[in-house]
């Protein structure tokens, strides 16, 4: 999001490769520290608190204790393997469609310093595609992190068995399942983004420099207010894609949901408002830290990017211009034969009389230091 700066508007296809290598990346790097939390989020989200737990901060260390008690340290990292591989399109498809949507909405406007309207446009495509494209594979995620929970029903072995299994049984329906809360989280990075940018503005603005230098707390600090702010606002929709996405392999379970809305009116009738928000507080100490490794590691892994592959445009220019110093230095013996070709019409007396600097392209001088 600093690399290339808002200024350059059309990205071009380095810029874009450096945008989806630093996504992919960082979001592999998030999901691996990240996942025993994301898998405590999404079972509380679906099944509710696990036995003998109590409510507060002890919650957290409960289910930890809980999941190791009953299926080993492996439990915590439970869908490792589909989180990466979601995260690894996720990101890499949303950074570069967010950056190039910022790029077009930059000439649009014909300023280089988008407005919140815009940022959240751009945001809000870039969900939108990132969404449709990795959902079988969050679908996946969710199920894999949760079967440790139903003993009675034949767990999926790995990512690949869980997607032939799913559209076997379920179909392109159950790979898609939850996809309209899904849509409706695009609210979430609408939010998120546009904060991000305009914090990362005025800790900027404040600190009379750029974008692209601040420090790396300054990312990690406009990276975690714009991600808890977005999430407080947006997280009941989280909790519906969650229970949708989980409820296609329970197919005799006495709660069943119809859709997005029968699902939001019988958690409201059953749990209440407080039911829209269960696992809130362990998602924020799971989200604002990944997110800060996230953006983080992404502004990076970006910058290392930009620095060590070669550039598209830049070095054709410099040996072209390099090539036309170039020559009048190899010929700056003879320069009174080429003296004499630049002023034809010249007498031969005046040219062999006139000094040779004058008679020099101006771009020879820098040439000659």
């Amino acid at each position: 999001m600093t690399g290339g700066g808002e200024a350059s508007h059309k990205r071009s296809p380095r810029e874009l490769v450096c945008h989806a290598g630093a996504g992919a990346s960082a979001g592999a790097i998030a999901a691996t520290f990240m996942c025993p939390l994301d898998v405590i989020k999404t079972r509380l989200q679906v099944h509710g608190l696990p036995p003998n737990s109590v409510q507060g901060g002890s919650i957290i260390i409960s289910s930890l204790k809980h999941i190791v008690k009953t299926e080993g340290f492996k439990g915590l990292y439970r869908g490792l393997s589909p989180t990466i591989m979601a995260l690894l399109p996720n990101w890499a498809v949303y950074f570069t469609v967010y950056e190039q949507l910022k790029g077009i909405l930059s000439d649009v406007d014909g300023d280089s310093q988008l407005s919140v309207s815009a940022n959240m446009v751009a945001a809000a495509g870039a969900g939108a595609a990132t969404a449709t494209a990795t959902n079988p594979l969050w679908v996946v995620k969710t199920r894999l992190q949760t079967q440790g929970m139903r003993p009675d029903l034949v767990p999926y072995k790995n990512v690949l068995s869980a997607l032939r299994r799913i559209t076997q049984e379920e179909g392109m329906r159950g790979l898609y399942s939850g996809i309209l809360p899904s849509l409706a989280g695009i609210s979430h990075v609408a939010i998120q983004f546009p904060a991000y940018e305009k914090i990362k503005f005025y800790m900027a603005k404040r600190g009379n420099t750029t974008v692209d230098n601040l420090s790396h707390a300054d990312v990690a600090i406009a990276s975690s207010v714009a991600k808890i702010f977005a999430s407080v606002l947006t997280y009941p929709h989280e909790v519906v894609r969650s229970r949708l996405q989980e409820q296609g392999r329970l197919r005799n379970s006495e709660v069943h949901y119809a859709g997005v809305v029968d699902c939001i009116k019988k958690v409201s009738r059953k749990e209440g408002f407080r039911g829209f928000y269960r696992g809130c507080a362990t998602n924020l100490m799971r989200t604002t830290p990944s997110a800060v490794i996230t953006f983080t590691s992404y502004e990076m892994i970006l910058k290392f990017f930009e620095r060590v592959l070669p550039s598209d445009k830049k070095p054709s220019r410099a040996r072209t211009k390099s090539h036309d110093h170039a020559k009048p230095q190899q010929g700056s013996r003879g320069n009174v034969n080429s003296g004499k070709d630049t002023v034809s019409g010249q007498s031969q007396t005046q040219t062999n009389k006139t000094p040779s600097i004058p008679m020099g392209n101006k771009e020879q001088l820098p040439a000659g230091h």
